[in-house]
């Protein structure tokens, strides 16, 4: 039987929470322990003509092993929309089964894999299934990223009971202080350590601009 290296879904709270850096800033840290290290997005919305998705980009830049983009980046749709309308406008269907076998075959040419989802864990692919449905085919240890602003304690919870709900393993979460000027920040994240089922991984502070290789000392990595 093949061995597979560990690897790891990040789902967050809500789109532009800041997936991409936590994502990226675990690759850094995993880095320290493990040499090769990829990152993926398997469905990526907002593809520019003749380039590559943004998101995307960072995940290729924070990783140490190079792989052909069918395989870190399978759906790469070009409306920034949705993934099921983008989808649909590109004439295109997600395929879950297809994703996981990108994802098994890049977990054995690397040593450790960190899986981006698209927006929130339950952000529609199609008409029938969601992001939910992705992690569960992938079956990895899910970590959750919280963009700390108002809302994101329901937000949190709310996710946390739909991990659970599809019996996946919550490995963690991580706060990425989005909003600098947030009331009672410190307060918001002693709530979230409280009441979320699993470690916190780490505070990413506010960071203008974003560094995933300076926020990496931040993380510790999942169990």
């Amino acid at each position: 039987m093949d061995t597979l290296a560990p690897a790891w879904f990040v789902t967050g709270t809500d789109t532009e929470i800041g997936k991409t850096l936590a994502a990226c800033t675990l690759l850094h840290a995993l880095r320290a322990k493990f040499p090769r290290v990829v990152g993926t997005k398997p469905v990526a919305a907002g593809h520019p003509p003749g380039g590559i998705n943004d998101d995307v980009a960072h995940l290729r830049a924070a990783s140490t092993v190079q792989v052909p983009g069918a395989l870190d980046n399978p759906y790469h749709l070009a409306e920034p929309a949705s993934p099921h309308l983008a989808a649909q406008a590109a004439g295109v269907r997600i395929d879950l089964a297809h994703i996981a076998q990108c994802v098994a075959d890049l977990r054995r040419s690397a040593e450790a894999v960190v899986v981006e989802g698209v927006g929130g864990f339950l952000v529609p692919l199609s008409s029938i299934e969601d992001g939910g449905d992705l992690a569960r085919e992938l079956r990895l240890p899910v970590i959750l990223v919280v963009g700390i602003k108002l809302g994101c304690l329901s937000h949190a919870l709310l996710t946390q009971e739909a991990i659970f709900a599809r019996g996946l393993p919550f490995a963690g979460w991580i706060a990425n202080r989005i909003d600098a000027d947030m009331l009672r920040a410190e307060d918001n994240i002693a709530t979230l350590r409280a009441r979320l089922r699993a470690p916190c991984l780490g505070v990413i502070p506010h960071m203008a601009p974003p560094d995933s290789v300076r926020a990496a000392v931040f993380l510790q990595l999942p169990t």
